[in-house]
């Protein structure tokens, strides 16, 4: 069972930070193979959806409103540790990312850029493919939105 926080970025602890960042880092860089740039300066803008088990974040997303990543609002570093995968936790914690888009921005319409590898996963929440596929970080990509 995964318990749900969101948080500002002035709001999380040092150790929270450190643990999210640690677990960006294992996934896209480590488990993906892909150096990349993940501190981007983009955390201080977002508010950050965080699934705690057992006190250990697990899985967790950044959202934007509108302007500040894309013209819409967005979510993006979805992100489940390896070993929790199988529990259903990446659609727990996208769900309630989409859930916190509204909440927090008061807007429906999300724009993502997905690993095209996880095209159904985004479709079976809503979204669709918008545009050609691109490379980021040569890791294919699909645009997508959620009405």
């Amino acid at each position: 069972m995964l318990t749900i926080l969101t948080k500002s970025f002035s709001e999380l602890s040092t150790k929270e930070l450190y643990d999210i960042l640690q677990l960006r880092a294992e996934v896209f860089v480590v488990e993906q193979n892909c150096v990349y740039q993940d501190i981007d300066g983009k955390d201080q803008k977002s508010l950050h959806v965080i699934g705690f088990k057992n006190d250990k974040i697990v899985a967790y997303c950044r959202i934007f409103k509108s302007g500040d990543y894309f013209e819409k609002a967005s979510i993006g570093r979805v992100v489940v540790a390896k070993n929790e995968r199988k529990f259903g936790y990446g659609h727990v914690i996208f769900e309630n990312s989409i859930e916190a888009v509204k909440e927090y921005f008061k807007e429906t319409s999300i724009k993502i850029s997905a690993q095209l590898y996880l095209k159904k996963f985004y479709e079976s929440h809503g979204f669709v493919q918008i545009g050609e596929g691109y490379l980021e970080d040569d890791i294919p990509h699909i645009a997508m939105i959620k009405n």
